[in-house]
């Protein structure tokens, strides 16, 4: 036994299976008080909530209650929305944001490892993409708008751009901190700038990317939502705007719910991902303390 693992409170004799096994119930365990306290305080509040609402310390009109909201919710899924299924403008919504974060991440990876390879490409279009990056957002969803309608690419086009910078500088960054001994060590070896990008470059980027990717969709997310609160004929953009329009405070709040709970599982999804695609990672080890 080692001083590392005496000095951690293991008795002699403590075999490696029964060290391995402690710290395995030590991490089931942090992630039981992780979700525990996850519960709980999303538990207060809400009740709060409810509490403020029904004891008039707010007014119910403007902020609602968790369970009109509920009750929202559950008239949109049996009754629909006054603009048809609420499925299908649920659908519509995820169309606009799946087609856009794709699209941009794709994009975003493949510019960013372009120009993060290649130094004369990165000092041309660098003030470029400077430039565009500058601009805000959210004001080109009136332009898309203008440009391609009140359709499906006018909201990909923003969700597009939303995506593409967040993914390009990750990527871009994530090459240019490459451990540069690495691939020195692969060219001694006669690896062509192809392998060493496919073999060294990438895979030091991965972790740069996917965190980029984690925050992403969301901001797909906003680039549908907000074309479609500037203009169009469905989705969840197009709900929150008759909301308002109607001061449906129950109806913003269930729009917005509806949001949050389609981006939480995304990301549960691409943490899924990332965990397999990125097995070789050690795990992080965990304070216990």
């Amino acid at each position: 036994m080692t001083d590392i693992t005496m000095a951690a409170g293991y008795r002699p004799g403590t075999s490696d299976t029964e060290i391995e096994a402690a710290a395995q119930a030590r991490i089931r365990r942090r992630k039981q008080t992780v979700l525990f306290w996850q519960i709980a305080i999303l538990v207060l509040l809400l009740g709060l909530w409810e509490l403020a609402s029904d004891m008039n310390w707010i007014d119910p009109f403007f902020y609602a209650s968790p369970s009109a909201v509920v009750a929202r919710l559950q008239d949109w899924a049996l009754n629909g929305t006054t603009e048809g299924s609420l499925w299908y403008n649920l659908g519509v919504t995820m169309e606009e944001a799946l087609i856009g974060f794709v699209t941009g991440s794709v994009a975003g990876v493949v510019v960013g490892i372009g120009l993060g390879r290649n130094q004369m490409l990165s000092d041309i279009f660098s003030v470029y993409i400077k430039a565009i990056n500058s601009i805000p957002r959210v004001v080109l969803a009136p332009i898309f708008i203008m440009i391609m309608g009140l359709g499906l690419a006018s909201k990909v086009a923003l969700a597009f751009v939303m995506v593409f910078f967040v993914v390009f500088a990750n990527a871009f960054q994530g090459v240019r901190e490459a451990d540069r001994d690495m691939i020195a060590n692969a060219r001694i070896l006669g690896a062509s700038n192809w392998q060493v990008t496919r073999t060294v470059v990438i895979p030091s980027a991965m972790s740069w990317i996917f965190a980029s990717l984690h925050v992403s969709f969301g901001f797909a997310i906003i680039g549908a939502i907000v074309g479609e609160f500037v203009g169009a004929r469905f989705g969840i953009g197009q709900l929150i705007s008759i909301a308002k329009g109607t001061f449906d405070a129950a109806g913003m709040f269930a729009a917005i719910v509806l949001v949050m709970v389609v981006t939480l599982a995304a990301e549960y999804v691409m943490t899924v991902i990332e965990n397999r695609l990125a097995k070789w990672r050690p795990q992080q080890s965990l304070d216990t303390h």
